[in-house]
């Protein structure tokens, strides 16, 4: 951290910008559905008893894939990040699991300071229209406001499943100064251009498993930046990840189970 903190300093002395601007193209995001409908066909043959077969003691997280026919799938100039990651509460129930994932509202206070700002905009049953804004922190801080369409399924007494897709996604110049403003969509830094999330529920053995599974576009690594631009891109999603998992556990796991 020290070492990258340094090169930025040097960047900067040498008229180096850390946010240089990328365009998100029809290509790219073509790409990137060709990707999550690869993807969600694979989830759709998922059994929620492997969920009980993780270790229950922690958290267990690791990189995804999804392949074509055996091939990766090119992105031109962007970047799939793809997590997955289980953690088991002992004492909770699937109904305050998802009571807490659904309390749009205090999404702020509940995941702060990676969630700004939090909004519930419209709820039809158990479909959501919601507005978050994300501070994302790596050397360089950069804020994003994003809407997103939520939909949960229950598959049964024990069982429930979220689907979790953007659907705008704006960076913020000057956030919270009298000069904030959105920069145009799809023409900004880059570093967050879509955001799916996959959520299962599975209430068992006295406790409830949650699973998120999450797939991120964002740019590609320019050449010549990528001891800059890379190490945010790429870890800010598994690191994101990570904190929602522990947070969400860490909630659910206080007495009062205050959500």
């Amino acid at each position: 951290m020290k070492r990258l903190a340094a090169a930025m300093v040097l960047a900067w002395h040498a008229g180096v910008s850390p946010v240089h601007a990328a365009d998100l193209r029809p290509e790219t995001v073509a790409a990137f559905d060709r990707y999550v409908r690869l993807t969600e066909q694979r989830m759709a043959g998922e059994s929620y008893d492997s969920l009980a077969t993780r270790p229950r003691g922690g958290m267990f997280i690791e990189p995804l894939v999804t392949r074509e026919q055996g091939r990766e799938i090119d992105v031109p100039g962007g970047l799939i990040h793809h997590w997955v990651g289980v953690v088991f509460v002992p004492g909770a129930t699937l109904d305050q699991a998802v009571a807490l994932l659904q309390d749009y509202d205090r999404h702020a206070e509940v995941y702060r300071p990676t969630v700004a700002r939090s909004r519930l905009l419209a709820r039809d049953g158990n479909a959501f229209k919601v507005y978050l804004r994300f501070m994302m922190k790596k050397v360089i801080t950069v804020v994003v406001n994003s809407e997103h369409e939520a939909r949960f399924t229950r598959d049964g007494p024990d069982r429930t499943r979220s689907r979790i897709v953007s659907t705008r996604i704006a960076e913020v110049e000057e956030p919270g100064t009298p000069a904030e403003r959105e920069k145009p969509v799809g023409r900004d830094g880059g570093y967050l251009w879509r955001l799916n999330t996959y959520w299962r529920f599975l209430e068992r053995d006295n406790g409830v498993y949650l699973e998120c599974e999450s797939i991120t576009l964002t740019r590609g690594i320019p050449v010549g930046l990528g001891w800059l631009v890379g190490p945010f891109v790429t870890s800010i999603p598994r690191e994101s990840l990570t904190f929602t998992l522990e947070t969400t556990r860490a909630r659910l796991a206080t007495p009062a189970r205050s959500q």
